[in-house]
């Protein structure tokens, strides 16, 4: 019975790879493999009688709440062309050196990641927006587009973070699980501001890494970049200013009042919506039909995270109701080498899953089935949220089935090579891999922020 559980993710996987709808085929393939299993007497119906109350704690979740409000925020402020203010300001504040442009890709990337949280729409709009400028102006194809690749993968780890948000609910119901498999009655929680928290510092790191490697380029190897800096008509610090301050103090009102403790990233989240339309009037962006687009790409986003979350609850039930969660705890007790073992074989499957699912099917089908197991070895919650966010971010780079790599792919022109964007990945896939080593060598760099703050160990 146990193997129909490994057989029935591998079936999943496999309709996924066709292409299959995600919702539709979690929920679809473990009701027939339950069906099947209550018709050979292999399997317990009475499994599936909790699915309505699953559905209800779905529906009324506070913390799931912030997904549409994220969302929002971030299509508001794409439309509202905040990124291309971002870019062309500081463009030429710093296109006066031989990598500026390079520098402000990496920073205005930053900037839209902590604002929009969405790593498609990133890749996307710095693809429009700055790719054509920086082959123009003497960039090497590879180059121009890794680093395009790498920075809007930030939206992954850089908060608000959409994946954050979900990945701290699932981790919150998984730590509480693995606690009261313990015997802990009284479990200790863990909360999506805490994921923020301690996605910060490994961000920033990243993001000094690549302006580094920039750097590194630019002196042994000056034939990728613009032999020289090119001044700009734009290059003034007022202009800067003006473009960098609104989406500045939006994500610092968004943030703060997490990190401070003043409001829950649900409330928080509010405050960024409610910002990010202050900010699109200030522009003059409002209009009837920027207002119909924003509804109806939160709404289709929404709805697609939470379609996916109940296929993914369908699935988690059938799968345990299988005995796969004694069979995976049996497997990683057996393992040579403990919690290293089973920690570089997890890290090792999510990063495969990313070439085939994204991180939504991840967070809601993987995560819940190893992450309780990996906390009862007495793993730190919040550690080993980043390390799978960071995980995830990587793979999303990796060729040839990266999503950045399709998202950049889609945007460019013919003139740009699939294997020019290949070779241009690997050097920040080895960055974030080296990123990755460091936090697992000094797991310090993500838990030592929220112990700061929150006095979390």
């Amino acid at each position: 019975m146990e193997i129909l559980s490994l057989v029935l993710f591998l079936v999943v996987c496999l309709f996924l790879l066709i292409g299959y709808p995600v919702a539709l085929t979690l929920a679809g393939t473990s009701l027939v493999f339950a069906g099947i299993g209550i018709f050979f007497g292999v399997f317990d119906g009475s499994y599936l009688l909790a699915t309505p109350s699953r559905l209800f704690g779905i529906v009324k979740n506070q913390t799931l709440i912030a997904v549409p409000l994220f969302v929002f925020m971030g299509v508001v402020l794409e439309r509202s062309k905040i990124a291309e203010d971002l870019l062309v300001a500081m463009s030429g504040l710093l296109g006066r050196f031989k990598t500026g442009l390079g520098v402000s890709v990496v920073l205005v990337g930053m900037l839209l990641a902590a604002s929009t949280g969405i790593v498609g729409a990133t890749v996307v709009t710095m693809g429009l927006l700055s790719l054509p400028t920086m082959l123009k102006r003497g960039y090497s194809p590879s180059l121009a587009t890794g680093t395009i690749c790498a920075t809007g993968t930030l939206g992954q780890i850089i908060p608000p973070s959409i994946a954050l948000v979900l990945l701290g609910d699932v981790l919150s119901s998984a730590y509480q699980k693995a606690q009261l498999d313990m015997g802990i009655f009284s479990p200790d929680s863990v909360s999506v501001g805490d994921l923020f928290v301690g996605a910060i510092v490994p961000g920033l790191i990243l993001v000094i890494f690549y302006l580094l490697y920039l750097w590194g380029v630019s002196k042994f190897s000056p034939s990728q970049v613009p032999a020289h800096g090119q001044e700009s008509e734009h290059a003034n610090v007022k202009s800067l200013l003006l473009a960098l301050l609104p989406p500045l103090l939006l994500i610092i009102a968004v943030l703060g009042a997490i990190l401070t403790g003043k409001a829950t990233p649900t409330e928080a989240a509010a405050v960024g919506a409610i910002g990010s339309v202050f900010l699109a009037l200030l522009k003059k962006k409002i209009n009837g039909k920027n207002t119909q687009y924003v509804v109806r790409e939160t709404t289709k986003i929404t709805s697609m995270v939470f379609l996916i979350l109940i296929g993914a609850s369908i699935f988690s039930l059938v799968f345990r109701g299988f005995g796969g969660e004694e069979l995976l705890q049996a497997f990683f007790a057996d393992l040579p080498g403990g919690v290293f073992t089973a920690v570089l074989l997890v890290m090792v499957v999510i990063f495969l899953l990313g070439f085939i699912l994204d991180f939504i099917e991840i967070t809601f089908v993987v995560v819940p089935i190893i992450a309780p197991i990996l906390l009862m070895m007495g793993l730190d919650p919040i550690w080993l949220g980043i390390m799978i966010a960071v995980n995830l971010q990587t793979s999303f780079l990796t060729p040839p089935f990266g999503f950045a790599l399709f998202y950049l792919r889609g945007v460019t022109s013919h003139t740009v090579k699939t294997e020019q964007i290949y070779k241009g990945v690997i050097p920040f896939i080895i960055i974030q891999l080296c990123l990755l080593i460091l936090m697992a060598i000094w797991p310090g760099i993500i838990t030592w922020l929220p112990s700061v703050l929150y006095g979390a160990n």
